[in-house]
C-alpha cells in the first residue's frame, strides 16, 4: 500500500477551522505504525428468538407474529469501504442502521459472526492487530468513583509497555490530561448517571483519552459526540481529525448529526440506510455532487450531514420522488450501479502484490513492536488492579447507608437481647440464628451485584488485552477481604457484649472467626450466582431463593426435617455456622443442664440432642472451607466463559 500523505500534502481544512485545531490537540508519544483498513461485503444477520413458543398461547392473547425460531434480521448487508492511515472516516446513518455493529466488526469484536472480510494492511485481523486498535464505545465505560487522573493513570499502568517506568507512564497520563483540556477536573471523580461527577463532555474526553494514551494505530469511536453541545462536539471531531492528520493514525467514527463545520473535517464518509445498506461511500466533499447527479439535491442551503440523513431515511425534498421506500431503493440502486464498482476497484488496486507486500512489512513491524511492548507481568497487573479496586470500592463498602444498616441492626439486636441469661437457651438460640440470618443474606445479596455491575468494563478491558482473567479475579478477591470483614467485626463487637454472650476472650475470638468465615462463604455464593447469570435482577432473585432454602433447613425453625428434604441442610452454610456458634456458647452437654430436668423431659431434650453431636466442629469447619473455595472456583469458571 502506498504510504499516507504527509500532513502538508493532505487536504487542508478551511482557515476558519484550522484555528480551532489548537483547542484540543492530540499528539503521539512514540512512532505509530501506519495501518490502512479495507472491509469488503460486510453483512451481519441477527437470529431472532420467538416471543411466544406456544401457538395456543398466541391465539389466546391474540398476538399474531410471523417470527419463528429460525427468523433472522439483517443488520448490515454488503457494506464495502476503506480508510487509509492519516485519514478520518465518518459513518453516518439513522438510528438502527447498523453503525455500531459495523464499528464492532472493524474493531474485531464480532469475528466469525459476520460475512465479508476486514483487512488491516492487506491481512486479516490478528489478535495482535486487534489489541492495537483503540475502541471507544457509545456509552462511557468508566469507574464512577475514580478521579479523572486516577482513571488515566491506572489505564497507563496497565496498558503501556513494561519497558516504560512507572514515572514515565504517569507522565504520559498527565500529558493526555493536558492535551485533552482536563486539567480543571483532573481531581474530580468521573461520576455516572447516578453519581455526580464531571460533565458529559469531560467524561467523553476521558474515554477517548484512555484509548489515545496507548497510541493505537487505529482509533474507532462510536458516537464520540453523543450528549455534547455543538461546540464541544465540534472540538472533539476536530481533535480526532488532527490526530489522524498529524499522527498518521487511522480514525473511524460513527457521528450523530454532525454540524456543517464538523462535517468538513471528515476525509471520507460512509452513509448507511435504515436497512443497513450502503447509500454512499467516498470523499466527504464530493457527497453533495454525487446525490445531485442521482437526482437528489436540496432546494435551499442545508447542512450536508442533515441532508444525507434525511435521504437515508427516505425523505427527499420535493414531491417527485415518491414514498420513502422508493427513495431508499433508488439510492441503493444508484450506489450499486455507480459507486460500488469504483469502490471495489480502489480496494483491489490497493491490494496489488506490491502494496500487499508493503502491508505485510508493516504488519511484521507492528507485530515486532507488539512483542517489544508486551503487557506488564502478572504480579504487576495484580498490584495495579488491587490498588484500583480498593480506591473504587471504598465508597461502596463504607457508604453511610450501609454503615447505618449494620450498626442499626447491631444496636437493635443488642437491646433486644440485652444481657440475656445463659440459662435461657431458646432466646440465645434465637440470637445466634438471627446473626446467621443477617450476615448470610447481607453478604450474599451485596456480592451478587459485583460482576454484573462490572460486566461492561470487564469485557472492554479484557478485549483490549489490559490484563489476564486470573489477575483480575485474584485482585478482586483480595481487595474484598478487608472491606467485607470490617463491618461484621464492628457488628460482633457491639452485639456480643450487649447481649451478654459467653464473656471469655477465647469464646469471643472464636465467634468472630466463625462469623467472618461465614461472611466470606456467603459472599462466595453471591459472586458465583452473579458471575453465572450476569444479570443483577435475576441473580438477586436466585440468591434470595437460595438463601431462603438454606435458612429453612438450618435447623432452627424445623427440628424434624422430612427424610426427603434432610439432605438439603448439608448444603447450607447457615446450618454449619449455626452449629459452630452454638458449640462456642454451649460446650458439651451444657445446654441440657441449662434447660433443667423438667424442661429436658418436656421436649428440650430434642434440642439438646440435635445440637449435641450431630455435626462435629471439624466437619462444620471443613464444609465451610470447601464452600469458600468451591464457590469462588465456580465464579472464576463462569467469568472464563464470558466471550470477549
Amino acid at each position: 500500500m502506498s504510504t499516507p500523505s504527509s500532513p502538508q500534502e493532505s487536504t487542508r481544512l478551511p482557515v476558519s477551522l484550522q484555528v480551532n485545531l489548537d483547542l484540543m490537540p492530540i499528539k503521539i508519544y512514540r512512532k505509530i505504525i501506519f495501518c490502512d483498513m479495507q472491509f469488503v461485503d460486510i453483512s451481519y444477520r441477527l437470529k431472532l428468538a420467538p416471543r411466544l413458543k406456544s401457538g395456543l398461547l398466541k391465539r389466546m392473547l391474540s398476538m399474531n407474529t410471523t417470527e419463528s425460531p429460525g427468523d433472522e434480521r439483517t443488520i448490515l448487508e454488503g457494506v464495502t469501504g476503506m480508510v487509509s492511515a492519516g485519514e478520518m472516516l465518518a459513518i453516518l446513518g439513522p438510528s438502527g442502521s447498523g453503525k455500531s455493529t459495523l464499528l464492532n466488526i472493524l474493531a474485531g469484536r464480532l469475528q466469525g459472526r459476520h460475512s465479508g472480510v476486514v483487512l488491516a494492511n492487506g491481512r486479516r485481523l490478528t489478535k495482535a492487530a486487534i489489541r492495537r486498535i483503540g475502541f471507544v464505545p457509545q456509552d462511557d465505560v468508566l469507574y464512577p468513583h475514580l478521579t479523572v487522573r486516577e482513571t488515566l493513570v491506572f489505564s497507563a499502568l496497565l496498558r503501556l509497555p513494561r519497558t516504560m517506568t512507572r514515572a514515565e507512564k504517569v507522565a504520559a497520563a498527565e500529558r493526555v490530561i493536558g492535551e485533552l483540556g482536563l486539567e480543571k477536573c483532573a481531581d474530580s471523580i468521573v461520576g455516572s448517571a447516578y453519581v455526580r461527577g464531571v460533565s458529559g463532555g469531560e467524561r467523553r474526553r476521558v474515554s477517548i483519552g484512555k484509548e489515545v494514551l496507548v497510541d493505537p494505530s487505529v482509533l474507532i469511536l462510536d458516537e464520540p459526540t453523543s450528549g455534547l453541545d455543538s461546540t464541544a462536539a465540534q472540538r472533539v471531531v476536530l481533535a480526532l481529525s488532527a490526530s489522524a492528520r498529524e499522527g498518521g493514525r487511522t480514525v473511524v467514527a460513527a457521528v450523530h448529526q454532525p454540524s456543517s463545520q464538523a462535517y468538513q473535517a471528515f476525509d471520507s464518509v460512509l452513509l448507511l440506510s435504515a436497512e443497513g445498506r450502503c447509500v454512499y461511500f467516498g470523499r466527504g466533499c464530493e457527497a453533495m455532487d454525487y446525490f445531485a447527479g442521482a437526482g437528489f439535491s436540496p432546494r435551499f442551503p442545508v447542512n450536508p450531514a442533515d441532508f444525507m440523513l434525511d435521504l437515508a431515511n427516505g425523505i427527499a425534498q420535493g414531491d417527485n420522488h415518491g414514498d420513502p421506500s422508493n427513495v431508499k431503493q433508488s439510492l441503493v440502486t444508484s450506489y450499486n450501479k455507480l459507486l460500488a464498482p469504483k469502490v471495489k476497484e480502489r480496494i483491489n488496486s490497493a491490494l496489488t502484490k506490491e502494496t500487499v507486500q508493503t502491508g505485510m512489512e508493516r504488519g511484521n513491524e507492528k507485530e515486532k513492536q507488539q512483542k517489544d511492548y508486551c503487557s506488564i507481568s502478572w504480579f504487576n497487573q495484580f498490584t495495579v488492579l488491587l490498588h484500583r479496586g480498593l480506591k473504587e470500592r471504598r465508597h461502596e463498602s463504607f457508604n453511610s447507608l450501609r454503615i447505618f444498616q449494620v450498626m442499626a441492626a447491631a444496636f437493635l439486636a443488642g437491646f433486644m437481647w440485652w444481657h440475656s441469661n445463659i440459662h435461657n437457651v431458646q432466646d440465645r438460640l434465637g440470637l445466634l440464628f438471627f446473626i446467621s440470618i443477617f450476615w448470610g443474606v447481607f453478604a450474599s445479596f451485596n456480592s451478587v451485584f459485583t460482576f454484573p455491575q462490572d460486566r461492561a468494563i470487564f469485557i472492554k478491558e479484557r478485549t483490549s488485552g489490559m490484563y489476564s482473567l486470573s489477575s483480575y479475579f485474584m485482585a478482586r478477591m483480595a481487595g474484598d477481604l478487608p472491606m467485607e470483614l470490617i463491618l461484621p467485626t464492628g457488628f460482633v463487637l457491639i452485639i456480643y457484649w450487649m447481649a451478654g454472650l459467653r464473656p471469655e476472650v477465647g469464646a469471643f475470638m472464636l465467634t468472630l472467626a466463625v462469623l467472618l468465615g461465614y461472611v466470606l462463604v456467603a459472599q462466595g455464593l453471591g459472586l458465583a450466582l452473579g458471575a453465572a447469570i450476569m444479570d443483577a435482577k435475576q441473580a438477586s432473585t436466585m440468591v434470595t431463593v437460595t438463601m431462603l432454602a438454606f435458612l429453612l433447613t438450618a435447623g432452627f425453625y424445623v427440628q424434624n426435617v422430612p427424610a426427603g428434604m434432610a439432605w438439603l441442610k448439608y448444603t447450607s452454610f447457615t446450618f454449619y455456622c449455626f452449629r459452630l456458634l452454638i458449640g462456642i456458647q454451649y460446650k458439651g452437654t451444657e445446654m441440657a443442664s441449662y434447660l433443667g430436668l423438667e424442661q429436658h423431659r418436656n421436649g428440650g431434650g430434642e434440642v439438646a440432642e440435635e445440637v449435641d453431636g450431630q455435626v462435629s466442629a471439624i466437619v462444620s469447619v471443613s464444609a465451610l472451607l470447601l464452600m469458600f473455595v468451591g464457590y469462588r472456583i465456580l465464579a472464576y469458571v463462569a467469568l472464563k466463559r464470558i466471550k470477549t
